[in-house]
């Protein structure tokens, strides 16, 4: 008795196995993804473009002048007779300014000034932004409004207001001193770095606690709440929970404060014309100022503002690398 034939059965598809796929289906897949590729490509460039404008035409342009202008200067031909013309000098304005001793000395002011102002700024910022996110301090949107209010105020008329409560016979503050038998001087050769860095920090201390009070506002509940069942009173979840949390936004502060203080100009400027402790060199600003429009020497100007951009870079440059290696370790302990 024969079997009856049956057809062989057919094995399952693999779960591996992928399906087949043309070629025609391939390229037509690659140039559906071509337009979206150039779409992408075509905004990047609308967003950045305004960008590079504002970088060539703000930053670069006005650093190609500078470099250009620092190679050439006035000069007369023979005996000094004759009309001044403009010559290639070479290095001869960055000799000039790198062993002049009053812009070394501005530099020792500006790096004084640095000295104290930084680490009150940063410190005092944070210190209000922690007491303001720790719910201490009642009415928190009018005392933020009310810390904000000098940075308002713009720096020529800071420093105005300020000059008069630094003037003797017109200060208040001054007449109230000296009814306590308390003589001081706010421009004296001791006080009038400190009495600079006053008026610096009025105006911007309230905008730097508003920069540190919104980092504070994006980290998380949970881990306050976790700090504070572990036992972690105020101070220390303020110091060794949000600080370390904010360490970007401190290091961003960090610089541009440093940036903002080595370009020290509007107060000393101001307050020069009541004390003769400030000159017309007090800071690189001053120098570079007294050199083109007073002086007419536009080449040493140039060079003196090389020598200061490259000093801040440097700095900043430094900063970054120093919080870079100090920010390492932790986040190799996370």
């Amino acid at each position: 008795m024969t079997r009856p034939l049956t057809a062989p059965a057919s094995t399952p598809p693999s779960p591996t196995a992928q399906p087949s796929r043309s070629p025609s289906a391939t390229v037509s897949a690659r140039a559906a993804r071509r337009p979206a590729g150039r779409r992408e490509l075509g905004a990047c460039g609308a967003l950045m473009t305004p960008f590079f404008i504002l970088l060539v035409t703000v930053f670069l342009i006005p650093v190609g002048t500078a470099v250009w202008l620092s190679f050439f200067g006035d000069d007369q031909p023979g005996l000094g007779f004759g009309p001044e013309r403009t010559v290639f000098v070479g290095l001869r304005s960055y000799t000039a300014v790198l062993t002049d001793p009053t812009f070394l000395s501005s530099l020792g002011t500006v790096v004084l000034y640095c000295l104290i102002y930084i680490p009150l700024m940063v410190t005092g910022a944070l210190a209000l932004a922690l007491l303001l996110d720790s719910g201490v301090v009642r009415l928190r949107s009018w005392a933020q409004l009310g810390l904000f209010l000098p940075h308002a105020v713009p720096g020529i008329i800071a420093a105005v207001i300020w000059l008069y409560l630094y003037t003797p016979g017109l200060s208040p503050v001054i007449d109230l001193f000296a009814r306590a038998d308390i003589t001081i001087d706010f421009l004296g050769v001791h006080t009038v770095v400190p009495s600079i860095v006053n008026i610096a920090l009025w105006s911007n201390l309230g905008y730097n606690m508003v920069v540190f009070y919104a980092a504070l506002q994006a980290v998380p509940r949970e881990v306050i709440e976790a700090s504070v069942v572990d036992g972690a009173g105020p101070v220390r979840t303020a110091l060794q929970v949000k600080t370390p949390l904010v360490r970007s936004s401190i290091v961003m502060v960090a610089m541009f404060t440093l940036i903002f203080a080595l370009q020290l100009f509007t107060e000393p400027m101001l307050l020069g014309q009541a004390t003769p402790m400030i000159n017309s060199r007090f800071s690189p600003s001053m120098y570079i100022y007294d050199a083109a429009f007073t002086r007419n020497n536009y080449g040493l100007a140039a060079a003196a503002s090389v020598v200061l951009l490259i000093c801040t870079i440097a700095l900043s440059y430094g900063v970054t690398r120093w919080t870079n290696r100090a920010g390492a370790p932790e986040e190799d302990a996370r």
